[in-house]
């Protein structure tokens, strides 16, 4: 039987598997949004470090507003 879709973006991805099957995945692309988004930047800027691969990036405005 074939590999599915998932199974080939799955395999494409593993970086290292551990002996009970945990797998450690290269996330190639990253999404963020407007509402949580501030919150990372603000942590990765208190810790020193700077977004990895900017160009991996994808911003998307969900036109979110929190009430409080």
């Amino acid at each position: 039987m074939g590999r599915t879709l998932y199974d080939k973006i799955w395999d494409e991805h593993v970086v290292h598997t551990e002996e009970d099957g945990t797998a450690v995945l290269y996330i190639d692309r990253h999404l963020v949004h407007e509402v949580t988004s501030p919150q990372a930047f603000e942590g990765l800027r208190m810790a020193g470090r700077k977004v990895r691969v900017p160009q991996a990036t994808f911003a998307v405005p969900d036109h979110n507003i929190p009430t409080r």
